[in-house]
């Protein structure tokens, strides 16, 4: 029996997708539209960027079908543009190279912005294939199951990965 395709989730799957997801600004935009719609000078003064950069960056993500408006109010003359996620969660199948490398730099960059203490662990275990099924199925759940807090607690990152280390004789 299959099971119909989650609304809240985005399969990531174009070239242009991919493209969007390798840079770590743009992934710590789709982080911060993760809790609310959200203006320009917003995220840039949440992101401690200059709004030109933040601009330029959102109008990759909406051509992406990464972001979409979300309205606009008047202020001060002016009007805002909101913007917010597509989709609740990315599901990114066969993620690349560049992308992986834009999340952990973008982790790296919210981690040395971060106010708190934070953990940061590698590790390298021997496991069987079905230890590591297991533990993988696990890690997945205690996410997934994870409830949040009500909307005035900080927000808290958590990347979670779990890989087999290519050997001199694997390839992938």
């Amino acid at each position: 029996m299959s099971h119909p395709p989650d609304e809240n989730v985005q399969q990531i799957s174009t070239p242009a997708q991919h493209t969007a997801l390798a840079h770590p600004m743009r992934q710590r935009l789709l982080w911060a539209l993760s809790a609310r719609p959200s203006t320009i000078s917003r995220l840039a003064a949440q992101l401690g960027a200059n709004k030109g950069s933040v601009s330029h960056h959102l109008g990759v993500l909406h051509e992406a079908g990464l972001i979409q408006h979300a309205g606009t109010r008047t202020v001060r003359g002016g009007t805002e543009k909101y913007y917010r996620r597509t989709a609740e969660r990315l599901q990114v199948d066969e993620p690349s190279a560049e992308g992986t490398a834009a999340l952990f730099g973008a982790v790296a960059q919210e981690l040395d912005r971060s106010p708190a203490d934070h953990l940061l662990t590698l590790r390298h275990i021997r496991l069987t294939p079905a230890k590591a099924a297991r533990l993988g199925e696990a890690l997945a759940a205690l996410v997934d199951e994870t409830e949040e807090d009500g909307e005035g607690e900080p927000v808290h990152g958590l990347l979670v990965t779990l890989y087999q280390q290519a050997g001199p004789d694997r390839t992938r």
